[in-house]
């Protein structure tokens, strides 16, 4: 659970870290003076508040152990110089994060990879559209820090010179990578000019390892290279024990075996056992203590497992030949058993344990995984909202059709999983997104305009409903956008100011006698229309049979604006008439703006009164 403190010393300072402490949230610190004088600029955080009496220094070493991130506006030697007695250890520091007075820039001062300083300065930077400042070798190299490479999906750092491997990677050393267990998927977004070779007898000679295995390598720093070590938590261990065996016999007996089969406890996922055992003190102490899952199941779960090593005398007394074995295999989703049961008796201590280790092909996150489905407007990077940036930036994947995807790439950062798909499969994004989001990351679907409007939103809530999805896990945050009608809308005035609604002239979703009715209905009722989708290559007399429609029951001067690919590049504004829509420029990336009747052109601009005061409704 992260803990941001913001500290600053001025007024100008305090009026800038304000929005930096609504949307983190973080506590703002202040001097009891400082906190009186601007106490009605603090409204927005008056709960956030802090005030402290005494000296800057004293308050900034009580909150050093305390936060997870410590935001500054101050000058950078200031916070130098009050942190400087307090440094250790990166791996203990907190992020240490400066925001220039008047916001212009963020710097990631301390703990930036570690210690999220990096990813810190970029949520900031984004939030008030600041330039980001963060000076790491891995930052220039556009990838995550190799000692953060494993942190998405939950591998744990092991032994080995992490030093000496990532100066290496800072050098662009070639780097071998031993990789054996735990998803790939870190690879396919590295860019063209990493350092790491998946093939150690390619050329050029690898200068340092990593190694990513379930496995305890042991190193010997005078005949290898550096070496560092990633634990992916694949293994599921299986443990029966006799009823009263206290933790200490139990935990080391999964020691010895891990110890003698050269695994790494590191990679444990969790414990399973049969649910007799649910109870069991001295199980669910050491699970409690190592903060592992313990998994139990019914006799009847566990009964069918093809097994080894099945225990008639097992059966006789739990109704299942199997318990370690089979609980390990049920909790590995039937991955590989790495070791057979053991039976573990240690001399002088009450009680037997039986151990057996079975390792998964996906590895546990070890943490409830979220989607984030994100509107990032009409497709420039100054319309996508500051709460739909941040969401890009916190997402371990980003997932989204291949367009949309290169027109926020500036906002993906390093290590990013980024997976561009074809513009025809909606229904399998959300499945991918859903899947990897069920695993236990946090996982951004992006979507053109507003992700609820003829977006990716309402098929992920239709997925996630059909696989009995309990509201909860994953769970899910809806981050409106800009909508195509609004962007194009406001290229041409105010001609939505009066009832309005959108149809599409698609037929790949919804019957067309279905969208003749409302457009029928549409044009009766003299709403202000919105016209999605309304021609392509080879889909053309949907926007004929609309345009009869309309004539039918609106004056042929009713204006109309035909704006294409709005607030992008090629952004291509058309204004006409009703009468002369079918001669005007229309294809898929179009948004066809037919106005009512009492909405009228004004030079280049379009202007929907507020009310029917004046005009003759029809």
């Amino acid at each position: 659970m992260s803990s941001i403190a913001a500290i600053a010393t001025t007024p100008a300072g305090v009026k800038t870290l304000i929005p930096i402490c609504v949307a983190l949230p973080a506590k703002l610190w202040l001097s009891q003076s400082l906190a009186a004088t601007l106490a009605a600029d603090l409204a927005p955080v008056q709960h956030q508040v802090q005030p402290y009496d005494g000296p800057l220094r004293d308050v900034v070493e009580q909150l050093w152990p305390t936060q997870t991130g410590l935001v500054f506006a101050l000058a950078t030697g200031a916070v130098v110089r009050l942190i400087a007695p307090l440094l250790q250890d990166k791996a203990t520091d907190p992020a240490v994060v400066v925001v220039e007075e008047t916001g212009r820039q963020v710097i990631s001062l301390c703990g930036g990879h570690q210690g999220g300083a990096d990813g810190l300065t970029r949520q900031i930077s984004q939030l008030i559209e600041a330039d980001p400042v963060i000076t790491g070798a891995s930052h220039a190299k556009h990838f995550q820090g190799i000692d953060q490479l494993g942190t998405p999906f939950g591998w744990v750092k092991g032994s080995g010179d992490w030093t000496a491997v990532s100066a290496a990677f800072a050098q662009g050393q070639p780097i071998a990578v031993d990789q054996d267990s735990g998803t790939t998927l870190w690879r396919d977004h590295l860019p063209a000019d990493h350092p790491f070779g998946f093939d150690p007898p390619a050329s050029p000679l690898p200068t340092a390892r990593l190694r990513i295995s379930a496995n305890q390598h042991s190193v010997d720093p005078s005949n290898d290279i550096p070496t560092a070590q990633w634990h992916p938590r694949v293994l599921w261990v299986g443990i029966g024990c006799e009823r009263g065996t206290p933790r200490h016999v139990i935990e080391t007996a999964l020691e010895q075996v891990f110890q003698a089969h050269g695994l790494a406890l590191e990679s444990v996922a969790g414990v399973a056992s049969l649910d007799l055992k649910a109870d069991e003190v001295g199980l669910v102490e050491l699970c409690e203590s190592r903060r592992w899952p313990l998994r139990c199941f019914a006799a009847a779960e566990l009964k069918d497992i093809p097994v080894p090593n099945p225990s008639a005398v097992v059966d006789a007394a739990v109704q299942t030949p199997s318990v370690a074995e089979a609980a390990a295999m049920v909790a590995a989703d039937r991955g590989t058993l790495r070791v057979p049961k053991q039976v573990i008796r240690l001399e002088g201590e009450p009680g037997a344990v039986t151990v057996a280790v079975a390792q998964a092909e996906r590895e546990s996150i070890g943490r409830t995984g979220q989607l984030f489905l994100v509107g990032i407007g009409p497709g420039r990077l100054d319309q996508i909202t500051p709460a739909a940036k941040q969401a890009l930036g916190r997402a371990d994947a980003v997932i989204g059709y291949g367009l949309y995807i290169d027109q926020i790439r500036a906002l993906c950062r390093p290590g990013q999983i980024v997976e561009p798909w074809p513009i025809t499969q909606e229904r399998q994004r959300a499945e991918r997104a859903i899947d990897l989001a069920r695993w236990g990351l946090s996982v951004a679907v992006v979507s053109s305009g507003d992700c609820g409007i003829y977006g990716m939103a309402g098929l992920v809530f239709e997925q996630l409903q059909a696989t009995g999805w309990d509201g909860k896990r994953p769970a899910v945050e809806v981050f409106p956008g800009i909508s195509a009608l609004q962007a194009a809308a406001a290229q041409v005035g105010a001609p939505l100011m009066h009832d309005f609604c959108a149809i599409s002239l698609s037929d790949l979703l919804t019957p067309w006698e279905m969208i003749v009715k409302r457009l029928e209905a549409a044009a009766q009722a003299d709403f202000v229309i919105a016209l999605y989708n309304p021609k392509s290559k080879t889909r053309t007399h949907q926007i004929d049979t609309a345009h009869q429609i309309l004539m039918a029951h609106r004056a042929p001067e009713t204006p109309v604006a035909v704006v294409k690919s709005v607030y992008r590049p090629d952004q291509d504004i058309h204004l006409t008439t009703l009468a002369d829509l079918p001669h005007a420029p229309i294809d898929m990336l179009t948004v066809v703006l037919i106005g009512n009747a009492s909405t009228r052109q004004h030079q280049d601009w379009l202007i929907t009164p507020r009310g029917y005061l004046g005009f003759e409704t029809p």
